[in-house]
């Protein structure tokens, strides 16, 4: 948990893929405190941020994390395509049509 709050950037990649426990919120909110204000954090996900809270689960404890979470924050949304679909079809074609 120290070396998470310490580290100059913490990533959470696919964000909201797997149901929160309430020992991981608990984890969760502690190590968005102790980061608060000192370290950046970047928060990959598929999900809207507007169903973040409902994520989270506990009331108390995702307007806590959310707090810490999303203050500062640049949001950037992203739209089209699967680059892993793109890269998949690109894979199965012919080199000499890669290109074009």
């Amino acid at each position: 948990m120290a070396k998470l709050a310490k580290a100059r950037l913490l990533i959470l990649d696919d964000w909201g893929l797997v149901s929160l426990a309430d020992p991981e919120r608990r984890a969760l909110l502690e190590i968005m405190e102790d980061r608060h204000g000192s370290s950046a954090t970047l928060v990959a996900s598929q999900m809207p941020t507007e169903h973040w809270h409902e994520f989270i689960g506990n009331p108390t404890l995702a307007d806590a994390i959310l707090d810490r979470l999303v203050h500062n924050v640049y949001k950037l949304n992203l739209k089209g395509g699967s680059t892993r679909k793109k890269r998949a079809k690109l894979d199965t074609m012919p080199a000499t049509m890669r290109n074009n």
